[in-house]
């Protein structure tokens, strides 16, 4: 693997870093949901016309679909940072490969991510350069 290679494998685990960190602010705004939602539950933010509280089945609506958004956005967020610590270490192709398909949702900068990191772990010399590294980690467990 030429030098090329290896610094566009470091710019893909910073992109992977970066990624990661924006995908875990962004599932932060659920958590307008979830305290709404415990706002309906307590009968502290919302009356209906005649001065009763909303019922309390939609708050819980709201609090268990915002903490699973969030939860859901959390979760894909540290599989990003991890993929980009195994990017970096060369480890793991398929699963940097499997985080960069899931990354092709997440369009516009998701998707060109996970399309790149596609096409970089593609390459022969990335390929052989990943097994190398596998199997120096191998030797060193025995």
């Amino acid at each position: 693997m030429n030098t090329e290679e290896t610094k566009q494998l470091r710019l893909l685990a910073l992109f992977h870093y970066v990624a990661g960190g924006i995908t875990a602010l962004f599932s932060c705004m659920p958590f307008i949901h979830v305290f709404m939602g415990l706002a309906i539950i307590s009968g502290t933010f919302f009356e209906e016309a005649d001065g009763t509280p909303p019922p309390a089945q939609i708050g819980w609506m709201f609090v268990i679909m915002g903490s699973l958004f969030i939860l859901t956005g959390w979760v894909i967020s540290i599989g990003m940072i991890v993929a980009g610590r195994k990017i970096s270490q060369q480890k793991s192709r398929i699963y940097c490969m499997v985080i960069a398909g899931i990354e092709c949702m997440f369009m516009p900068f998701g998707t060109v991510l996970g399309v790149f990191t596609l096409i970089a772990l593609n390459k022969e010399s990335i390929k052989d350069a990943f097994q190398s590294a596998t199997h120096r980690s191998n030797r060193n467990i025995t």
